[in-house]
């Protein structure tokens, strides 16, 4: 008897392994956070090399090699940033960047390619 438990609690174990969803790597996440900057970020905003050809705000080619963003607002950190796409407005009152709408997910990932430009 124990050993028919044992059986199908492998048998259960490895079913759920195979239905586990997989974290995405970390290039794929550059690569959605990529697509998410080109069709949300790139209207304002340029990177050269690439198809976001936006005047409006900084030209972000070299953005991680930055001390500051917000115009000296804030250290250039991970945190910071995310922050600072999440709501601008709410760390630096009256700036043009607007708030932007993106989920959890598109936030990771956009933070990831972001974290490209050196």
């Amino acid at each position: 008897m124990k050993a028919l438990v044992l059986r199908h609690l492998v048998a259960f174990t490895i079913c759920l392994a195979g239905k586990a969803i997989a974290a995405p790597s970390v290039a794929q996440l550059e690569r959605e956070g990529y697509q998410v900057f080109i069709e949300r970020c790139g209207v304002c905003h340029a990177v050269r090399g690439t198809d976001a050809y936006g005047i409006l705000g900084p030209d972000l080619t070299h953005l991680m090699s930055r001390r500051y963003i917000g115009a000296g607002t804030l250290p250039n950190t991970v945190g910071n940033l995310g922050g600072w796409i999440a709501d601008a407005q709410a760390q630096k009152p009256g700036c043009f960047m607007p708030t932007m709408d993106l989920s959890g997910p598109e936030l990771q990932a956009v933070l990831a390619y972001l974290q490209t430009l050196r």
